[in-house]
């Protein structure tokens, strides 16, 4: 009689005991039981979605709602490279194409406020609006830019030509309104000058779209052909684009051996070395950066400094450690999220210390110069960031 009572006990007994270890580790379950035992949380969130269309008190559209769900799911991150795109901000993202697009005609990097203006191209909307090298832009139309990133914070700016964007300003303290026409902008990829009295030739890229080391190339070989025994390689400025030009832009001048090595969580390390038969393997190059040189433009400038190829002048980089990929959702948006870290060939990461919350992965981090040289924007003629490069290579 005993011990028909002890048997169900005991097997009641184990039973929950199974249950409570299992429930601590779902990991040991298989899936079709943890699917059964094991609440999915992130079904909490289409739950609550529901909740606000069904019995909010007043009609709700489901995709505005979803749209900034996606958005605050990301901002949580504290990642100022991540970004999810709604399908209009997708189409603005992909309007830009390797050597011309839509926009107001400048080069940004984030600050604070907004957007920091690093650059205005000449005949630009912006150049013709009045905006100016420092300006940062606060708001587009009524939405701050304080806050968003980056890519977010473009979009917002980019648009069709003939269409118009009110800018609201931020300079020396004072804050203004402008009305700005966008328009078809083409900007020069590589820019040429030589100085005969050196033998040196500056040759500056603005980004690295396809075919940029290509021409990169073309514009050192034009120089050579002027007289130039030395060239200052100019990226200041520089907000980076493909890896894969970077890679062949640094194979100028490298013969073999590691350019940059990329690691994350979910994507393979991958080491992208220089190619055997670089074409400019003995030219003496001085490579010129400062804050908005980030990503690619760090990738070479790093690959150089640490293979000892080449010192580097200027302004500690601005510091853009990881690399994002653009992931589309069903929806017709997009993910932009940060996938991984770039390393030089000595094993720094480009963002300093790296990533570990994703918050603050570049203030103050960035590639330190081999010697400062700041350029005095004060003095529109003169250059003396580029003068003391171009006297430290000359031969």
């Amino acid at each position: 009689m005993l011990r028909r009572i002890l048997i169900p006990v005991v097997s009641l007994l184990v039973v929950l005991l199974g249950g409570v270890w299992l429930g601590g580790h779902p990991d040991r379950l298989p899936g079709f039981a943890r699917d059964a035992f094991v609440q999915d949380d992130t079904a909490v969130v289409g739950e609550a979605l529901g909740v606000l269309e069904r019995r909010y008190y007043r009609k709700v559209d489901p995709r505005v709602v979803q749209e900034a769900a996606l958005r605050a799911a990301v901002e949580s991150l504290g990642d100022q490279y991540s970004a999810y795109l709604s399908p209009k901000d997708l189409v603005r993202f992909n309007e830009v194409t390797d050597a011309k697009f839509e926009g107001i005609g400048v080069e940004v990097q984030k600050a604070d406020a907004g957007l920091l203006i690093m650059k205005i191209y000449d005949e630009s909307p912006a150049k013709k609006a009045g905006l100016a090298r420092g300006d940062v832009i606060v708001k587009a139309g009524t939405k701050s830019l304080a806050g968003l990133a980056t890519t977010a914070a473009s979009t917002l700016i980019r648009g069709p030509g003939g269409s118009k964007v009110k800018l609201t300003i931020r300079r020396d303290k004072k804050t203004f309104e402008r009305d700005v026409a966008r328009a078809e902008v083409r900007v020069p990829v590589v820019e040429t000058r030589y100085d005969a009295a050196a033998k040196v030739g500056v040759v500056r890229l603005s980004g690295f779209s396809t075919d940029a080391a290509s021409e990169v190339k073309d514009g050192i070989t034009a120089m050579q052909n002027r007289g130039a025994k030395s060239i200052v390689l100019d990226l200041r400025g520089n907000p980076g684009g493909l890896v894969s030009e970077a890679q062949k832009l640094a194979s100028l001048f490298l013969d073999g051996g590691t350019i940059v090595t990329t690691r994350g969580r979910s994507v393979r390390t991958n080491t992208l070395e220089a190619t055997d038969d670089p074409a400019f393997p003995k030219l003496p190059v001085a490579v010129l950066v400062d804050g908005g040189s980030a990503s690619a433009a760090e990738i070479v400038t790093g690959a150089l400094q640490d293979r000892g190829r080449a010192k580097v002048y200027g302004e500690r980089t601005y510091g853009k450690g990881v690399f994002q990929e653009v992931i589309k959702l069903g929806e017709g948006g997009a993910m932009d999220i940060t996938v991984g870290q770039y390393f030089t060939p000595k094993g720094r990461n480009l963002g300093g210390a790296g990533v570990t919350d994703g918050k603050d992965v570049s203030r103050g981090k960035g590639i330190a110069p081999d010697v400062k040289a700041v350029d005095d924007p004060k003095t529109a003629s003169i250059d003396e960031a580029a003068q003391i490069a171009i006297d430290a290579v000359k031969p």
